[in-house]
């Protein structure tokens, strides 16, 4: 059973369907365009937004309306839900269909009841729209008043062989409140600590919600034929997230046996210049550099 507030606005989507705008003729939809179009209302002086964006303190009851569009010539019906890992389950639309008359804009009311335990910062969803064989996702951008936590890491960074040269596979974590935007820097210093591969920090494509995961690679074609690496990425963020995670791996022409010997030479001197370079302690044989199986790359510590 419909509480009356659901009612209302169940009746009001009815209304407004009713009375929605009809368009003018030209404004019908061009032949291979879409059938229909779903956005957020106009707000103010009539502008569009291209995304929804709620802000308030937890307990918070937030109103809005979506835009269905039907520039055709024929009536649609579109499906809604809301969706998203927090934010999507707090959406209740005034109507789960909607059929929409030839050349009309309808206006379809919906809330977001944001619980009174909800923690501070984003917490996106969005309001799907499918009909006719397509499918629109409209962003809800939803921030929680309160302190902000921005927090990222690095984590299972490997380096695998890939055709003549190399790919870094790592994951990005984050761990705060807010959703971020990361940018990465990749280095690798060689056997004597030279470094052999700088990339600047750039921005990455994917935005992290809070608590999601990104597996990533970075491709590397031009890795070294002959050495021993020591990769490290950085990711950061804004709001001062920052994290690190580092990996090792050996490059060596295995088709021969003096490539084998070299791989010795290679893993038992880099251990060597490594210990002394970082704690100037007495040097001892490294058990792993005799045998004759040798992983790529090992899983690096995450700072």
């Amino acid at each position: 059973m419909l509480s009356p507030h659901r009612v209302r606005h169940a009746v009001a989507v009815v209304l407004l369907c009713a009375a929605a705008a009809v368009l003018p003729p030209s404004a019908a939809v061009a032949d291979g365009g879409p059938a229909w179009t779903a956005a957020p209302s106009g707000s103010g002086g009539g502008e569009s937004r291209p995304y929804f964006y709620l802000e308030g303190v937890a307990g918070t009851v937030f109103e809005d309306k979506l835009a269905l569009t039907n520039a055709g010539g024929e009536p649609r019906t579109v499906r809604l839900r809301g969706t998203g890992a927090d934010g999507g389950g707090w959406i209740a639309l005034a109507a789960a269909e909607v059929k929409i008359p030839p050349r009309t804009r309808a206006e379809v009311p919906f809330t977001v009841t944001v619980p009174a335990g909800a923690a501070p910062g984003d917490h996106p969803g969005a309001i799907v729209a499918s009909g006719g064989g397509r499918e629109k996702d409209v962003r809800v951008h939803l921030r929680v008043s309160g302190p902000t936590l921005a927090a990222l890491t690095v984590e299972g960074v490997t380096v695998r062989e890939r055709g003549d040269g190399a790919v870094i596979e790592y994951a990005l974590v984050n761990r705060g409140n807010t959703t971020l935007t990361p940018r990465l820097a990749v280095r690798a210093e060689g056997l004597l600590g030279g470094e052999i591969l700088r990339r600047a920090p750039r921005t990455l494509p994917e935005r992290l919600a809070p608590g999601a995961r990104v597996e990533r690679t970075e491709p590397w074609p031009d890795a070294p034929a002959l050495e021993a690496v020591d990769v490290r990425l950085t990711a950061t963020a804004a709001g001062g997230a920052r994290g690190e995670a580092t990996a090792s791996a050996s490059f060596v022409p295995w088709g021969t046996v003096t490539g084998t010997a070299l791989l010795v030479v290679l893993v038992a001197g880099g251990a060597a210049v490594r210990r002394v370079r970082r704690n100037a302690r007495p040097l001892t044989p490294d058990p792993e550099s005799t045998r004759p199986e040798r992983p790529l790359a090992k899983a690096g510590a995450t700072t």
